[in-house]
């Protein structure tokens, strides 16, 4: 039987400082991200197992679908944090434009990398509310796509993994930038960790 620590998330390390992606992200805005917002998923999500083995344990009924809505809430956000932190590279060293087999699978796709970061963005940009832009592959069809979540759990397509990601609520840069999405999204085309993004391309294809 597995330990009640093996039950529950933790917070993961980033496995870099803080301050490796000024200028484009402050110092203060990532540890807030990280160690508030992030952190928060991170209790929500244990939050949610606790109460349903509480009730479980005393045999009391729930209501499941309450429940659950906040379970794939708050695990949506910790997961595709997990996933952000991860597809970002301190400044100078792994950002900067893809090269090798994703971007010759970016150019079959989209037409180019410019045109890429076009339609990326503007998924960013036009994500209603709180959420998520996402690049994703399918394997049924062989093609990378663009997925716009919303919070953390809604418009997902099942299945598809995913290779890039941006975190698009306004915690995520409402210190450096107030209310302006549009340059925060563009400064994050300076801090992508494409060696990443190729890694995860390269494990969902095969090498």
């Amino acid at each position: 039987m597995k330990n009640n620590n093996e039950k529950f998330y933790s917070l993961p390390d980033l496995r870099y400082n803080y301050d490796v992606l000024v200028p484009f992200v402050s110092e203060q805005q990532l540890r807030i991200h990280h160690q508030k917002h992030h952190a928060g998923y991170v209790a929500g999500a244990n939050a949610s197992f606790e109460a349903l083995d509480q009730a479980r344990n005393k045999g009391i009924d729930l209501d499941m679908k309450a429940v659950l809505k906040n379970q794939a809430f708050h695990l949506g956000g910790y997961l595709l944090h997990i996933m952000f932190w991860k597809n970002l590279a301190p400044v100078n060293a792994g950002a900067g434009e893809p090269s090798g087999k994703i971007l010759q699978e970016i150019n079959d796709e989209f037409g180019s990398f410019e045109r890429f970061q076009k339609e990326f963005s503007q998924t960013a940009l036009s994500t209603e509310g709180s959420g998520w832009a996402a690049l994703v592959y399918c394997k049924r069809t062989k093609r990378p796509l663009l997925m716009q979540i919303e919070k953390h759990n809604v418009n997902v397509y099942p299945n598809f993994k995913i290779l890039l990601v941006l975190d698009v609520w306004e915690h995520a840069y409402y210190i450096d930038y107030k209310n302006d999405r549009a340059k925060y999204v563009e400064a994050f085309w300076q801090v992508v960790n494409w060696k990443k993004v190729e890694e995860r391309f390269e494990r969902v294809v095969g090498k």
